[in-house]
């Protein structure tokens, strides 16, 4: 059996990630912030399924929660489904060109916050409008740039 590297790459990636999310943004660009974990989970899926799958995207999903206080277990739930059809579709994923695995993760991230719109709903918070899928807008933008960071930085440490 191989002896696995780079954990703590994967960890600090995540890290990275979550600064991201709570980062300060103007209020106009709020509801445009790219899914960055979504994006880096999606990542990780693909590139190394049999390290990170859908216990992973439970636990990032319940600190996702703690970091942004809502609901505990809203991206929780999410962020496992997510994980589930990344690691599902992973061979398929890496062969498509660069602007296919976008429109694939475009996909796959408006899917993850269809089950936040559900649930914020019941509670009487519904979103204004389609903007739930903004996100998914700016993560198709910035799926590229992402990926080969995260490629870069994967082939560097010799992540496996």
């Amino acid at each position: 059996m191989e002896k696995q590297h780079g954990g703590w790459v994967i960890i600090m990636t995540f890290c990275f990630g979550f600064m991201l999310v709570v980062m300060p943004l103007p209020k106009w660009a709020v509801t445009w912030r790219p899914d960055w974990i979504g994006m880096i989970l999606i990542y990780w899926c693909i590139a190394v399924p049999q390290r990170v799958g859908i216990a992973s995207g439970w636990l990032v999903g319940i600190i996702y929660d703690i970091l942004t206080d809502t609901l505990l277990g809203l991206h929780a739930l999410s962020f496992c489904v997510l994980a589930y059809i990344a690691s599902k579709l992973h061979r398929r994923i890496r062969i498509f060109p660069w602007w296919q695995q976008a429109s694939v993760v475009g996909i796959l991230v408006a899917l993850v916050h269809l089950p936040e719109v559900w649930i914020l709903g019941m509670l009487g918070q519904p979103p204004i409008g389609w903007s739930f899928l903004h996100p998914s807008v700016t993560s198709i933008v910035l799926w590229r740039w992402l990926f080969i960071i995260l490629r870069d930085i994967r082939r560097f440490y010799k992540v496996n």
